[in-house]
């Protein structure tokens, strides 16, 4: 049976030595793209036998938010002073042994908080029920990572713990694309300039992934790993907000030293409440959610309690977020606001709706 664990390792050993130049581009994207593919086979491997990956909890309110931390940083604490939520708190590691969910209210959205198993080095191959922790970030729409300020350094081994899972923080998917054909072999166009990755490089990464025929379009300046990721094309993309907390079991200046080197976006104490108004504020941003007033055909505009959405939602997501049947019954809409080109503007399903916009449906 193949040590897919001591191949990565090894592969991964080479690749820390390397210093990434042009004369080195091709050979460090073959090593990435072989790792990417033990890391693939290591997953199958792993999965052979399971139901499932992930905590089951059904998806609630306007928007989701994970916690992510390791073990004993608060991660319960903070759920339970956001939310209206109780989950155990202790003082000694993993208290959490499932998925806790709770609700945050803020500027009339309802926002669900999801407190999960801390995680540990090694999380993304399983260690410390990382596995389920880490899948389960799939389903959120934002992750907020906690640190405990006597333990900074935790920061990076959460980050690459997540990054190994093939979940992509605070990053877009790049505009990449990849289609195979019958023959003809690599063919390659651009419309940037991509210095960090060649054809030669491009061609390599693709053999190992065994695609020898293909069309590829690249739109934006890439390197190596990215590529990788478009090709799996299994990536998840989400935004992130990291969250430094029991800032008050320091002094000012040692706080001060912290907060310069982690640069997180906030520094809060869960146990004691301090700048969790902030924090909650912080979060709204973050999800980039709207506000829609909905009106009545001859009515006035609903303006004291909004239907809150993500930013470039359509028509069509406000239809299915307010009934299953309502997108098949649609007729037509009237939209008052930023996104209209007049007041009242007839619009249609795919319409994008702006902050502050006024929607009238009329269905069937």
């Amino acid at each position: 049976m193949v040590d897919y664990a001591s191949r990565i390792a090894e592969l991964e050993k080479e690749l820390s030595t390397m210093q990434y130049n042009k004369r080195t581009q091709h050979h460090y994207g073959l090593l990435r793209a072989k790792i990417a593919q033990l890391r693939e086979r290591q997953e199958a491997r792993s999965r052979q036998g399971k139901k499932g990956e992930g905590f089951e909890v059904r998806r609630t309110g306007d928007g989701t938010v994970i916690l992510v931390g390791s073990p004993s940083t608060g991660k319960s604490t903070l759920l339970n002073s956001l939310t209206n939520a109780h989950s155990e708190v202790g003082s000694y590691v993993f208290t959490t042994l499932t998925c806790i969910p709770g609700i945050m209210e803020h500027k009339h959205a309802r926002i669900q908080i999801l407190d999960v198993p801390g995680v540990v080095h090694g999380a993304a191959t399983g260690r410390g029920r990382g596995t389920e922790v880490l899948a389960s970030m799939r389903s959120a729409d934002l992750a907020l990572i906690l640190v405990d300020v006597l333990r900074p350094q935790e920061l990076a081994v959460i980050k690459e713990e997540i990054y190994e899972t093939g979940i992509r923080l605070d990053q877009r998917r790049p505009d990449v694309k990849i289609k195979k054909t019958p023959k003809d072999g690599i063919r390659i166009g651009r419309t940037v300039q991509t210095p960090l990755l060649n054809d030669e490089t491009i061609a390599g990464i693709l053999k190992e992934f065994r695609i020898n025929n293909a069309e590829v379009l690249i739109r934006d300046e890439i390197d190596a790993d990215q590529f990788i990721d478009c090709i799996e094309g299994n990536r998840k993309y989400m935004p992130s907000l990291v969250v430094l907390n029991k800032a008050d079991l320091l002094e000012p200046e040692a706080l001060r030293s912290v907060i310069s080197r982690l640069k997180p976006d906030i520094a809060i104490s869960a146990k004691n409440r301090e700048h969790l108004d902030e924090l909650r504020e912080l979060i709204f941003q973050k999800l980039d959610l709207i506000r829609v007033y909905l009106k009545e055909p001859g009515k006035e505009a609903d303006r004291e309690v909004p239907l809150i959405m993500f930013r470039d939602s359509t028509i069509r997501s406000v239809c299915d977020k307010l009934h299953k049947e309502f997108a098949k019954r649609f007729k037509y809409a009237r939209v008052w606001g930023t996104s209209a080109k007049f007041p009242g503007q007839r619009l249609m399903l795919h319409h994008r709706l702006k902050d502050g916009d006024v929607l009238e449906i009329h269905l069937r």
